[in-house]
């Protein structure tokens, strides 16, 4: 079923952030938008003219009522810090996993075709071998962790007990210059590029070869398309990433020659909880969506570049 030819009704939760903003600016023009967002985390103050943005909470009515009206619903909406929930896990649990029910309460009673969950690979918790497959131990180190795991397990369970439409995808490091560098839970890109800007030197935490798997949020976008569009994807969990490791030292080496700056790197004593090791297996992403990750890193950094 294509978006282009339905004009489906899509509801993206968290429409106003770093995902669900590039989601507006793909589906915008070949389908019918509505973003609810509570502007806690805004991105961007703009949306296309065609969008209905609406300004609510996904605990509220009015995000059960916009999911009864709506044939797709993406949840990108989150409490995303990982320092936030370990000082507040209640709260950290009412937006993750209360919000996240409500949304699939609703849902169960509609018709809708297709709902998406955005989880996070901090499921995973420490890795135990890499590339790291779907089913690898989900172990999480973090409230935020836990409640983005119970989110899943609640769409996957509305899925096998309701018949609901649902698929998860569990994104790895999502990088873009919608990030905001001065939020202190921004990627380490972000921060490397500020550094850089700035003609300092990046300041990396530990001795750099521990290993990220970054994707470009364009890739997300491109992922959660085929969501939509495949039906085969319901009920199931996938891996949102590139399969490729990079180092943080090969990280810091890229983005000082992307901006053209000559300072060397500095290392500070490793934090206690890092991990060391992280990449993706996308074979199941390969396999039942076609999913093909399109930005090399290279060129996704060159995208922060040109908007300096």
């Amino acid at each position: 079923m294509s978006i282009q030819s339905n004009m489906q009704r899509i509801l993206i939760t968290g429409g106003l952030g770093q995902v669900g903003s590039y989601l507006v600016d793909a589906l915008h023009e070949k389908a019918k938008v509505t973003v609810l967002d509570n502007y806690s985390s805004t991105t961007r103050e703009a949306v296309p003219q065609d969008v209905h943005v609406i300004k609510g909470d996904i605990k509220d009515e009015i995000a059960a009522n916009l999911v009864k009206q709506s044939d797709v619903v993406i949840h990108t909406a989150a409490q995303i810090s990982v320092t936030a929930s370990m000082e507040n896990p209640l709260f950290d649990a009412q937006n993750n996993i209360f919000g996240t029910l409500n949304l699939l309460e609703a849902a169960r009673n509609s018709a809708i075709s297709k709902f998406v969950y955005i989880s996070s690979a901090a499921v995973y918790g420490n890795t135990l071998y890499t590339p790291i497959t779907e089913s690898h131990p989900q172990d999480p180190l973090s409230p935020y962790g836990a409640s983005k795991l119970t989110g899943e397990k609640y769409c996957m369970m509305y899925n096998k007990a309701f018949g609901l439409p649902s698929c998860c995808i569990r994104p790895f490091n999502i990088y873009s210059p919608r990030q905001d560098p001065h939020n202190p839970y921004s990627g380490v890109i972000s921060r490397f590029i500020e550094k850089a800007k700035a003609k300092q030197s990046p300041v990396i935490f530990g001795d750099g070869a521990q290993t990220r798997d970054f994707i470009s949020v364009h890739d997300i976008v491109d992922m959660i398309c085929l969501l939509i569009e495949n039906e085969n994807a319901n009920g199931h969990v996938f891996n949102a990433g590139t399969g490729k490791s990079t180092t943080v030292t090969e990280l810091a080496s890229m983005i000082l020659n992307t901006f053209d700056v000559d300072v060397p790197i500095q290392y500070m004593p490793e934090r206690p909880g890092d991990i060391k090791y992280s990449c993706s297996d996308i074979s199941s992403a390969k396999k039942i969506l076609g999913f093909e990750p399109k930005v090399s890193l290279e060129n996704g950094l060159m995208e922060f570049a040109k908007c300096k």
